[in-house]
């Protein structure tokens, strides 16, 4: 019997977020108002390098693929756990917006304001988890490739908060700005 290494458990986790993400696509909406296709290019481009350089071994050559953290088991344990809490989160996020999710910003036909489970923690409970999952992912690996993919994801999600929050302003232009006095955009109490 061969024991799953912390790398690979880290692959793992991703993959299971994906299978996820994937049945989630039938479920939603039909969409009504999104944002401009220019942001929406510019935003595919950064997930597609960020999330690449974060978790694909094609940049691995040259100082990319120098580490800059020593190699330690319990660096790659830690970097393990902070991804799968990650993926964790972002999942029930997922789950919890059910089918007003889209890969954009949008507003969905008959859209809800969630504000209950981990919507009731932070506004973007999704980025929260990515980018704890990204920082994860990043200790366990060590390379500088990762670093720069979770740059590349964390201008990512700011440009996409950006425009989320546009829209859930004109959507719901009494609830949306209470639920963003009572509730912070990424981190509990403090972001």
């Amino acid at each position: 019997m061969t024991s799953l290494s912390p790398l690979s458990a880290v692959g793992n986790t991703w993959e299971i977020l994906g299978v996820v993400w994937l049945a989630g696509l039938v479920f939603a909406k039909r969409t009504v108002r999104s944002q401009p296709a220019g942001s929406m290019w510019f935003q595919m481009a950064l997930a597609l390098i960020g999330f690449s350089l974060l978790g694909s071994t094609w940049f691995s050559a040259g100082w990319l693929g120098m580490r800059f953290l020593p190699s330690a088991p319990k660096l790659e344990l830690a970097g393990l756990a902070l991804t799968i809490v990650g993926c964790a989160l972002a999942i029930w996020a997922r789950i919890t917006l059910g089918s007003n999710w889209s890969g954009r910003a949008t507003v969905k036909a008959g859209h809800e304001l969630i504000q209950r489970g981990p919507y009731a923690l932070a506004r973007h409970p999704i980025y929260t988890g990515l980018l704890l999952a990204s920082v994860g992912t990043a200790v366990a690996m060590a390379e500088w490739r990762c670093l720069l993919g979770l740059v590349l994801i964390a201008i990512l999600f700011i440009a996409k908060i950006g425009q989320e929050e546009k829209l859930m302003l004109q959507a719901f232009p009494e609830a949306y700005p209470r639920y963003r006095q009572r509730v912070k955009a990424l981190i509990p109490g403090l972001l």
